[in-house]
């Protein structure tokens, strides 16, 4: 029989796709900060109704979301030196273009695109929450920076938390095409090892079982958080913890 298939191979390459999680992780803990506080922004001027920034807002929002994540990794990759050059020859500096790691373009463009859903899920999460529990807390005397950071923020932040987290899941996973900008992390990594030895099935099923293991460990976590933050339906009026805020200030 040939030998068309070798289940042991896919789990003895696992422990070498690992050394290259690092590098999977470093690109999802700053694509996703930089997507969050991004995300609040746009969230907050979406919600304000600032204008010309909101249209400003829209379009960047509609065009992130509507465009593939690997075209805009391309434009990363090939623009942003462009556009360094450019400034170069404006400005008559001298900075090295070519000395930018390609992980920075990765980040940059993994961030912006998260950060135009992560806008569109904290926007909803705040305009979720009942506008009856911000009147009471002003009605109290609280200051429109303590209504949103003790009433409004904690309360959007556990509606959009599933969210969020989804989000997440979603940008690690997206983290498997920043090998068009030359990053080598664990799908890089495992095409240059199937390259080597032309086991390319057993090397996707090796990379799909650590996806798959670091998603669940995420979704588990979300339900955690979920549960952890999760405000009871018995829990007392706000009105109360309005009064015991205002009182220890």
């Amino acid at each position: 029989m040939p030998d068309l298939f070798d289940i042991k191979l896919v789990f003895t390459q696992i422990p070498e796709l690992l050394k290259y999680l690092p590098v999977t992780l470093e690109l999802t803990v700053a694509a996703g900060v930089i997507g969050l506080l991004l995300g609040v922004l746009i969230a907050i001027v979406r919600v304000k109704d600032i204008p010309v920034l909101k249209q400003i807002v829209v379009v960047y929002v509609s065009m992130l979301r509507g465009t593939p994540i690997i075209v805009q990794l391309y434009i990363s990759y090939f623009g942003i030196p462009i556009l360094l050059k450019y400034i170069n020859y404006w400005n008559g500096t001298n900075f090295d273009v070519n000395g930018v790691p390609p992980v920075v373009f990765a980040i940059l463009a993994l961030g912006l695109n998260q950060s135009a859903f992560m806008s569109e899920i904290i926007r909803s999460s705040i305009q979720a929450v009942d506008e009856g529990q911000v009147e009471a807390a002003e009605s109290l005397g609280m200051t429109a920076n303590q209504v949103r950071l003790r009433v409004l923020l904690p309360q959007a932040g556990v509606i959009a938390l599933p969210g969020l987290m989804n989000s997440l899941i979603g940008l690690i996973k997206g983290t498997s095409l920043a090998f068009v900008c030359a990053v080598v992390e664990m799908t890089a990594a495992g095409q240059i090892m199937a390259g080597a030895s032309y086991r390319y099935f057993e090397m996707y099923c090796s990379l799909a079982i650590i996806y798959w293991i670091i998603t669940a460990v995420l979704e588990w976590l979300a339900r955690l958080l979920e549960k952890k933050l999760s405000i009871p339906q018995e829990a007392p009026e706000l009105q109360l913890a309005v009064e015991r805020t205002v009182t220890n200030d």
